[in-house]
């Protein structure tokens, strides 16, 4: 089982929801090493100043930023703490939406959520919610120092997070468009879309496979003599749930919306009312 990476809770309304946070993939390119070709031995990077040349302990490297006229400022520790991050233990849907109306070319990295004890109720019931209405949640999420736009969908028992890019990080693909004049005539198409067609069937991932990683295992395992696979530890077992008033919630978590609406509507504004703890 893999280590979670992130402790908080998925709020949506009053109904908070304690959670784990698990990265839901994996890598499985075959990584190199950079050797010596005579005696197979490490090469090894030296972190070496530039301006006084000597080799810097990582206790002694700092974050630097360099501006475009070649200025450069060194930010301290204390520089980013006081740094607005209310995402950072705290995940808030802040609006559901159909999940066709997101473009996939948003999306970065994904995640699996896990509940924990009296989260698991209203963990299924968000799932269940979600799953039934055909939508997903947008949230705002802090993972690793970076506060990421991110969706919380249902995929089939469990809860799914996908980081996504901000809308400015998104490039102008304009440049890659082909001129006004390079137009299909009606029988290409008709051809194209008699091709598209025949190979036209329901997606299976499992149907398809790396076959150049596949190859390159078998050369790899040519050379190897046998080596033990590291043990991974056992994680804790999942804790009991406990019973809460969901209903009741959920009741006030829709007549705080509503109120949010109307205030809104006419400019003011405002919560007005406070998250509770669910448990």
């Amino acid at each position: 089982m893999p280590r979670s990476i992130w402790k908080g809770a998925v709020s949506f309304g009053l109904v908070t929801i304690p959670i784990k946070l698990y990265g839901a993939t994996e890598e499985k390119d075959i990584t190199f090493r950079q050797v010596h070709d005579e005696d197979g031995g490490r090469i090894r990077y030296k972190r070496v100043c530039e301006v006084c040349g000597n080799e810097i302990p990582y206790e002694h490297i700092a974050k630097g930023y360099e501006a475009g006229d070649g200025r450069m400022v060194t930010l301290e520790a204390s520089d980013l703490e006081d740094l607005p991050l209310p995402s950072a233990k705290s995940i808030e849907i802040v609006q559901f939406v159909d999940m066709e109306q997101i473009d996939p070319a948003y999306f970065s990295k994904s995640y699996f959520l896990e509940a924990e004890g009296p989260g698991v109720k209203p963990y299924v019931l968000l799932r269940q919610a979600l799953a039934d209405s055909g939508r997903a949640g947008i949230v705002k999420v802090a993972l690793r120092n970076r506060e990421s736009l991110a969706l919380v969908r249902a995929r089939d028992d469990v809860l799914m997070m996908h980081t996504m890019l901000w809308p400015d990080e998104l490039r102008d693909g304009e440049f890659a468009a082909p001129p006004d004049t390079a137009k299909a005539s009606k029988a290409e198409l008709t051809m194209a879309t008699s091709f598209i067609d025949q190979l036209t069937a329901d997606f299976d991932p499992t149907a398809f496979e790396d076959s150049y990683r596949a190859a390159l295992e078998e050369v790899v395992s040519a050379k190897l003599e046998g080596v033990a696979m590291p043990e991974q530890s056992d994680e804790e077992a999942p804790k009991e749930a406990d019973v809460v008033d969901l209903v009741a919630a959920l009741k006030a978590s829709v007549e705080a919306a509503k109120k949010r609406r109307s205030g809104s509507d006419k400019g003011k504004g405002g919560e007005g009312t406070k998250k509770s703890q669910v448990g």
